[in-house]
Formats: C-alpha cells, sequence, structure tokens
C-alpha cells in the first residue's frame, strides 16, 4: 500500500464530524471525471477508509439496478455503480439521486430517487432545480453522515454560466459539502491551459476557492515538455497543477457516454481479419446501456464494430441489437439506413443475431402500444414474439440458469446469468404464428426466447456478458474482472499524483 502521505491528494480529518468531500469537475464532458473518481473511489478505499461515491444529476441512458431506501429497485448511472464496486460498497439510489434520460434531442425522462417521476419530465428544465435540490442535498447529506469520504462527479463544466442559476450538479454541490475540487481537462485535445484557466476565471469568487488542484488528463509525452505552462497557471490562479496523468488505452472500465471509442472499429476494419470474430453491434440514436459491452472488445480475437450504416456489418460474424431508449424511434431509424434488411439477411444466412432489451423487442412480430406513446409498428419479424408496452417500467436485478439451446448459441445452454432488466412493455409468444408452426425455444421463461434454428436469441437481460461463465461459453476466453481494473488504477494513481 503507498503511503497516503506521500500522495497530492487530501485525507480525512481524525475526528471530523463529516465525511470529506473530493470532486472531480472537468472543463468540458469527456476530460475523464469518471475514470477519475472511479479510481479515486478504490485508492481510498485501499487505504482503509469507508467511501462512496456521488453524483448529484446525471444524464445517460446506461442506467443499473440498485436498491431503493424502501426496499424496491431503482435506477442511478452505470459510472456511480461501477464506482460504488470500486469502493466496494453496496450501490444504491442515493448516489445519483437524480437520473436525466434522454428519449429526444429535447426531452429526457426524469429518475429521481431511482424512480421515474411524470411530473418532473413533463416540467421545463429550470423549473426542475428547485424541485429537485432537497433531495439532492439530503440524499449527499446522508452518506457524508455514513462515510469517511464521499467522491463527487461534476457535469460537463462548472463554467457553464448560462446554466449557473439553476445549478443542482457542480458548484452549487461543491458549496453545499465545501469540497475539496479537482479541475480535470484533456490535454489530448489541446488547449488544456486555456480551458483551465479559463473555467476557473469564469467561476465566482466563492467558487473559486474550492478549486485546490488542476489535473492534466490523456497526456502523451515526456511531462517534462510541460514546463513552464503549469508554474504559470499556478501564478496566475494560485492553483498548483497536481498530477499529469498519461494517456491511458484499453483501461478496461466500462464507457459511460457515447460509443467506444472508434479507433477499435477503424483498426480492425483496416486490419487483418483472419482468426478474428467480427462482432457489429447496431448504434441507433437512443442506444441505452452499452457499457455492457465492455467484456467483449477485452475478449482476444474479438473486434467490436459500432454499426451505423449497411457496410458496418458487411462481413460480421454476429450481429448484436443493443437495448434503446426509444424502441419505437429507433427501430424506424434501422430501417430508415436499411439495416433492418442487412440483419434479415444474416440470419436467414443462419449467421447469429443477438437482440437485448429493446433490440429484442425489435426482433419480434410486431410491437404495439395501447397508449399510443411511441405507436404501433411491425417488428423485423425474426422472432414469432409481440410486444405490448405498459406504463409501467420493469425495474430488478436477477439470476436465471438458460435453458437448452440449439444452434450457435448452445453453448450458453445451462448456463446461470446474473443480470438486471430495465424495460417498458412486457413481450410473449406470439401464439398464432406458434401454433401455425413457428419454431420457438424458450431460453428463459417470459425473458430470452430463440428461433428454432437456434441463430437469433433475444432477451430482456442486461449485463449477459459481465458473467464470466458467458464469456468462457462463448469464447473459452478469461478476461479481466472490474475488481482488477479497479485496482490496476488505483495502484497507478500515486505516481501520478506524487508530489514534486
Amino acid at each position: 500500500m503507498t503511503d497516503p502521505h506521500a500522495v497530492r491528494l487530501p485525507l480525512p480529518t481524525p475526528g471530523a464530524s463529516g465525511a470529506l468531500c473530493v470532486m472531480v469537475l472537468g472543463t468540458s464532458s469527456g476530460a475523464g471525471k469518471s475514470w477519475l473518481a472511479t479510481a479515486l473511489c478504490r485508492w481510498y478505499a485501499r487505504q482503509g477508509f469507508r467511501v462512496a461515491p456521488f453524483k448529484a444529476q446525471n444524464m445517460s441512458n446506461n442506467a443499473r439496478v440498485v436498491p431503493r431506501p424502501d426496499g424496491g429497485n431503482g435506477e442511478i448511472g452505470s459510472a456511480q455503480y461501477f464506482q460504488a464496486l470500486a469502493a466496494g460498497v453496496e450501490p444504491d439510489v442515493r448516489m445519483n439521486p437524480l437520473l436525466l434520460k434522454p428519449e429526444a434531442d429535447t426531452r429526457s425522462q426524469v429518475v429521481l430517487l431511482g424512480e421515474v417521476d411524470e411530473r418532473l419530465t413533463a416540467m421545463p428544465w429550470r423549473e426542475r432545480s428547485a424541485q429537485v435540490w432537497p433531495v439532492i442535498a439530503d440524499a449527499l447529506d446522508a452518506l457524508r453522515a455514513e462515510y469517511d469520504v464521499v467522491v463527487i462527479e461534476g457535469a460537463g463544466s462548472p463554467a457553464e454560466i448560462n446554466l449557473a442559476a439553476s445549478d443542482v450538479v457542480n458548484m452549487r454541490v461543491a458549496r453545499h459539502c465545501q469540497a475539496h475540487c479537482l479541475l480535470v481537462a484533456d490535454i489530448d485535445r489541446g488547449g488544456a491551459f486555456a480551458h483551465l484557466y479559463g473555467t476557473w476565471a469564469l467561476l465566482a469568487a466563492q467558487d473559486r476557492v474550492l478549486i485546490q488542484g488542476f489535473v492534466l488528463n490523456k497526456f502523451r509525452g515526456d511531462a517534462a515538455l510541460l514546463a513552464p505552462a503549469p508554474e504559470m497557471l499556478q501564478q496566475l490562479t494560485g492553483v498548483p497543477v497536481v498530477a499529469t496523468i498519461p494517456m491511458v488505452h484499453d483501461h478496461g472500465l466500462p464507457e459511460e457516454d457515447g460509443v467506444f471509442d472508434d479507433r477499435s472499429s477503424v483498426c480492425a476494419v483496416a486490419g487483418a481479419s483472419h482468426g478474428l470474430r467480427t462482432i457489429a453491434i447496431i448504434a441507433y440514436p437512443r442506444i441505452s446501456n452499452l457499457d455492457e459491452f465492455q467484456p467483449l472488445k477485452n475478449v482476444p480475437g474479438v473486434r467490436l464494430v459500432w454499426a451505423r450504416a449497411v457496410a458496418d456489418v458487411g462481413g460480421a460474424d454476429w450481429i448484436i441489437l443493443p437495448g434503446s431508449k426509444a424502441t419505437i424511434a429507433d427501430l424506424l431509424w434501422l430501417r430508415a439506413q436499411g439495416l433492418d434488411a442487412a440483419v434479415a439477411r444474416h440470419a436467414q444466412a443462419g449467421r447469429p443475431v443477438l437482440g437485448i432489451c429493446g433490440g429484442l423487442q425489435m426482433l419480434g412480430e410486431s410491437l404495439v402500444d395501447p397508449g399510443d406513446v411511441q405507436g404501433n409498428q411491425p417488428g423485423l419479424g425474426l422472432l414469432p414474439l409481440v410486444t405490448g408496452f405498459e406504463p409501467v417500467k420493469t425495474v430488478r436485478r436477477v439470476t436465471h440458469r438458460l435453458g437448452m439451446l440449439e444452434g450457435p448459441w448452445h453453448g450458453l445452454s445451462g448456463v446461470t446469468v446474473e443480470g438486471y432488466e430495465i424495460h417498458q412493455g412486457q413481450t410473449m409468444p406470439y401464439q398464432a404464428m406458434v401454433h401455425a408452426g413457428a419454431g420457438l425455444q424458450t431460453a428463459i421463461a417470459s425473458v430470452a426466447w430463440a428461433n428454432q434454428p437456434g441463430n437469433v436469441l433475444g432477451c430482456y437481460l442486461h449485463g449477459l456478458f459481465e458473467n464470466a461463465s458467458v464469456i468462457e461459453a462463448l469464447f473459452g476466453a478469461d478476461v479481466p474482472s472490474l475488481d482488477a481494473v479497479f485496482a490496476r488504477m488505483a495502484e497507478q494513481l500515486p505516481r501520478w499524483f506524487e508530489p514534486d
């Protein structure tokens, strides 16, 4: 264990009445806030402290199922879920009290303390802050009372001055708990020192004093070449550069924002394909829970392609239709790109197709919307199933043992899997088609089905590939566990925060 006093990070004060709050802010989205917060969670936990993550408001369609205080299940953003695992604590809804799940460019579903709140969803953006802030503050205060350290992640940039009056996620949170704030910039994009200075300069005076350190992230090359910029920046702001983190590829932490770095797709397509298994994941506009595919990226001999056009699925060994926050809209997008026909040709050739959650719904014969929220729509017709949308969302963690499967998915027969369900609607066999002879294998009752040849499989279960037993059954491979990923991140952290 590294001597914690040899690292430029704050430590809890013995006998303090509340937790030390360390907040990771960014000059922009994608600066590396989630990654650094996760590493800090594991590092503080390794020093023997009780650690909890927190993010007041998260905008993401990547969510996980965790306990609510009333004993039920709720949703939080994936980043805080993984940060809790890194800290070695049970995730719960207080760690991300407000989750916004985009359904369209100008509309998001509001999830408060794990549950959908239709009233807040219908409310204009700026009017929500007064309604949600007391809930956010109470959640943070409860964590501060129970833990030694709370690692807080900001959102976007704290210098978004157009949103300052309704802020509930950045400096308002920092002021509430007098957080020790680290401001991170992505130096690989260029302009990092200007980003850091400009962000600091736009903050109110009472907020500037909370910025205790600047962090340069994703640096390539010799750190000595940065001089004298860090010293000049400190002269201007009084804030030191406390860490320079190198560019880290293939770190193994599931991505939360956007699809994976397209470099993996480009290199795979340009390189020799001999011996590789190409898996094309359809990247429709409202793709959800894409972080569950990180284990596939770690499997030797597998290349991942994020498919947005017919050309992207050409030559693929597998096609995966992932989850969707707007199933009908994404199905219509799929058809507009001609990807529906490409998926059908792939399935008719006997090659494997997997649909997860919204992808399962698309694979069926029809999607029925009695409330006319999304509208009725014929499915892709690759499984004799019908889905009926419902107002109540299914949110639960589950453990299942897969039944006997024929065809390419046969290796999953009898495998026990853990995962989670988050879906609006229920799916069942289309009895008229089944009675007429359409073949259907039930892998898990009410959850997973396959066609008779066995090459098309659909399931509501998220997290399938996060089961080591599934990776072993399908690929004969062993990939690093999340715990190993967290450990490596924490081991690297002291080198980047060491004092001069």
